[in-house]
């Protein structure tokens, strides 16, 4: 049987040398969720947060199979915590888990310049203005898929606006690139940025993330990014990241 956790100290052992936020999210009851084989002795346990399900301790079969309530689309990312979770989710899913290569980017809070960052900032190409999302911007990204994400793990602005953060560049007043919090822990925020596609390769990216970056720092929060391919592992490191590591993780479709 699948427990939902509610005492979150009993699975910490289980992710203990895991630097996910998206994790530290789940433990630490500001965002998603932890299930587990057993509420007092778990063995085996996943958070589940936003498209996200990270699975550690013994791996267990009914947890890789089992899609709680929260899960409301039919995709997630399952992130193995070593590979005999991953051929336990092949075995699982066969032909619906693709196998999938992201990219952890090192955390180190006193990494950024911020004379490099404020460049950046105002590196923003003529035509285009850069502001904060407030209600209105808010608004703009949930109307549309390819800004949705920006904005799509707080239901409303008012929730936004306590636990969220993110900068826009608009162009002729409509949101053509953001970067803005996917989701929040007790320390910072994990980056999400997207641009609409007829909109990139114009350094847009580059300045509303050198811009959110700076904000957290103002506020004291921790900018933490992970990569989903090598152009985001690029931008990262342009902005002043270093790249950890290669990790595994699985798309999987009809979930």
């Amino acid at each position: 049987m699948i427990y939902k956790i509610e005492d979150t100290q009993k699975v910490m052992p289980l992710f203990s040398h895991w630097q996910e936020t998206l994790i530290w999210s789940c433990l630490q009851k500001i965002m998603g969720c932890i299930y587990a084989d057993d509420p007092a002795h778990p063995s085996s346990a996943m958070a589940i947060i936003a498209d996200f399900c990270f699975f550690a301790g013994n791996p267990d079969r009914e947890l890789v199979m089992y899609k709680p309530e929260e899960c409301a689309s039919g995709f997630v990312i399952m992130v193995p915590q070593n590979e005999r979770w991953s051929q336990l989710i092949e075995q699982c899913y066969g032909n619906k888990a693709k196998r999938v290569s992201r990219y952890a980017i090192k955390k180190e809070p006193d990494v950024f310049q911020w004379e490099n960052l404020q460049t950046a900032v105002e590196s923003l190409p003529k035509g285009y203005t850069l502001r904060m999302i407030d209600a209105e911007i808010y608004a703009q990204c949930k109307a549309s898929r390819w800004s949705c994400d920006l904005v799509s793990q707080f239901d409303t602005y008012e929730k936004y606006a306590q636990l969220g953060i993110g900068a826009a560049v608009l162009k002729d007043g409509q949101i053509v690139a953001g970067a803005s919090s996917y989701t929040r822990y007790n320390d910072g925020i994990e980056i999400e940025i997207d641009t609409k596609t007829e909109y990139r390769r114009q350094g847009l990216a580059y300045a509303c993330g050198a811009r959110l970056i700076l904000e957290c720092l103002k506020r004291k929060l921790y900018p933490s990014w992970d990569a989903q391919n090598l152009w985001s592992v690029g931008l990262a490191q342009k902005l002043g990241y270093h790249l950890d590591h290669e990790y595994t993780a699985y798309e999987i479709c009809d979930y």
